[in-house]
């Protein structure tokens, strides 16, 4: 049984590739886990899990990615344990309420990560949506609705997958940025995938 190491690009685990000599490519078999590069979004996500988690031989996917804060006390560049995500837009809207897909009757929207394995980061809430937040009104909404520490737009898509197939998840967010209106000057993406790809590294190798 292996690890699957999932992230939506190539360039968020750039030093992991480097690292473990990886091949380029978006599907890599290695000896002790395999990576999977499932592209932006959840559909995206989805559809990669879907093509990969049948063969029945991980016993663990390692959701790996950057993310936003709305949390500011949170460092940028800081790791979280995301340990439920949910899917903040998938629902319908009864004029100023919002009605999730549960409460439709049609599906669950909320989902947590199940490992035996503890890592020592601190654990957050997540949202996983299809349109990243940059305006203020949606901004506190979404706050006001669901309370999240970060969003992403994949982690859920994970989580619901793995639930499907009975196999243990884990998912774990550097903070790239502080969710507000759009400021790409006062991001840190270049820290956010450092501090993820010592991390990332670091746990791959001691499972080894």
């Amino acid at each position: 049984m292996k690890t699957l190491v999932v992230a939506a690009t190539k360039a968020e685990l750039a030093f992991f590739y480097q690292h473990f000599n990886l091949p380029e490519g978006d599907f890599i078999e290695a000896r002790n886990f395999d990576l999977l590069i499932t592209g932006v979004g959840m559909v995206a996500t989805a559809y990669s899990l879907g093509r990969y988690l049948k063969s029945s031989k991980y016993n663990l996917v390692l959701n790996v990615g950057i993310a936003g804060s709305f949390d500011r006390s949170v460092a940028l560049g800081s790791l979280l344990n995301i340990t439920e995500d949910i899917f903040a837009e998938l629902g319908a809207e009864n004029g100023d309420q919002f009605l999730t897909i549960t409460d439709l009757g049609f599906g669950e929207n909320h989902f947590y990560s199940k490992s035996n394995i503890r890592i020592d980061l601190p654990v957050a809430k997540s949202v996983t949506v299809n349109c990243v937040s940059g305006n203020q009104k949606s901004i506190d909404a979404l706050v006001k609705r669901l309370n999240p520490v970060t969003e992403s737009m994949e982690g859920a898509a994970v989580f619901y997958a793995c639930k499907q197939e009975h196999i243990d998840c884990l998912q774990v967010r550097s903070i790239s940025n502080y969710v507000e209106p759009r400021n790409k000057d006062k991001w840190k993406i270049g820290l956010a995938i450092k501090n993820l790809n010592d991390w990332a590294i670091a746990f791959i190798g001691d499972m080894n």
